[in-house]
């Protein structure tokens, strides 16, 4: 049987970080994303480099045919799988009321609904003959209500919430869940600058990708629930349950909009396959 680890969003910063850890670790890989300008390269060249086999698909987790193609590619090739790695996300930045409603919808299908399709299509498939290990990529930006990101916030907290509650329905020597809820992880320009504009907050909440995505895989293989990297991040998730969600809600409010203010021409990202922790993001 040849059994796959899967990743979505392959393309992003912390997608190729997964691609590349599960490739040292010799596990063969599926990848996915919107373009396979990204994830053709990547394929190639993790395959050169560590002897592996890759299997680029490009799908559009928003599209509901795009996903049923996807897993169609799937079943075609007779794989299983025994890790999903739900990684892809996206968010546009901004007050909810100017928002195009198309926006809002694209966060929820690829957050949301694309997540909740993956880990129920991919438990159809996993391999009987081991432990399905399922990562969800959540966000610090799950334990707060959010100003400026309330949707994202919102989509992040049902990762979350989805995966604690699966992993009591199932017998952990089959399947286990562990969410990775990060801060800030510098990926690209973008995130680079969104970072500098959060000031000295941005600079003590960012991790670098590659340790993240390597301890997180440790921590699944052990069955870890949640992994927030870092002391602060993990301080500041610990004061979300202390103080009233409230206060909470207008401390970050007023840190994000004095972020935009510094950065009037900042980007907003697109509604590509774009990681949790790609947007630089932090409480």
């Amino acid at each position: 049987m040849r059994s796959f680890v899967l990743i979505t969003g392959a393309g992003g910063g912390l997608g190729k970080a997964f691609a590349t850890e599960a490739a040292v670790r010799g596990w063969r890989l599926l990848l996915t994303d919107t373009s396979a300008a990204a994830l053709d390269p990547l394929a190639a060249g993790l395959s050169r480099l560590y002897d592996a086999e890759i299997v680029p698909v490009v799908c559009d987790l928003t599209d509901p045919a795009s996903r049923q193609e996807l897993w169609t590619a799937i079943d075609g090739r007779g794989l299983r799988l025994h890790m999903l790695i739900n990684n892809a996300g996206t968010d546009f930045e901004g007050a909810f009321a100017e928002q195009r409603v198309d926006q809002l919808r694209t966060i929820v299908r690829l957050n949301v609904e694309a997540t909740l399709e993956m880990t129920r299509r991919g438990l159809e498939r996993r391999d009987p003959t081991r432990p399905l290990r399922v990562i969800n990529v959540a966000s610090l930006a799950g334990y707060y209500p959010m100003p400026l990101k309330a949707t994202y916030a919102a989509s992040k907290r049902f990762v979350l919430d989805l995966s604690l509650a699966l992993r009591h329905e199932f017998d952990p020597r089959d399947v286990t869940f562990t969410v990775l809820a990060p801060a800030g992880l510098p990926t690209n320009p973008a995130t680079l600058s969104g970072i500098a504009a959060q000031g000295i907050w941005g600079e003590l909440t960012t991790r670098n990708v590659g340790p993240v995505a390597a301890r997180t895989i440790d921590l699944a293989l052990a069955g870890r629930a949640v992994y927030i990297p870092g002391t602060i991040n993990q301080f500041l998730r610990a004061a979300s349950s202390i103080f009233p969600s409230g206060l909470i809600a207008s401390f970050v409010g007023r840190r994000w909009r004095n972020a935009r203010g510094e950065q009037p021409n900042a980007p907003v990202w697109s509604p590509s396959t774009v990681a949790a922790g790609d947007r630089g993001e932090a409480p």
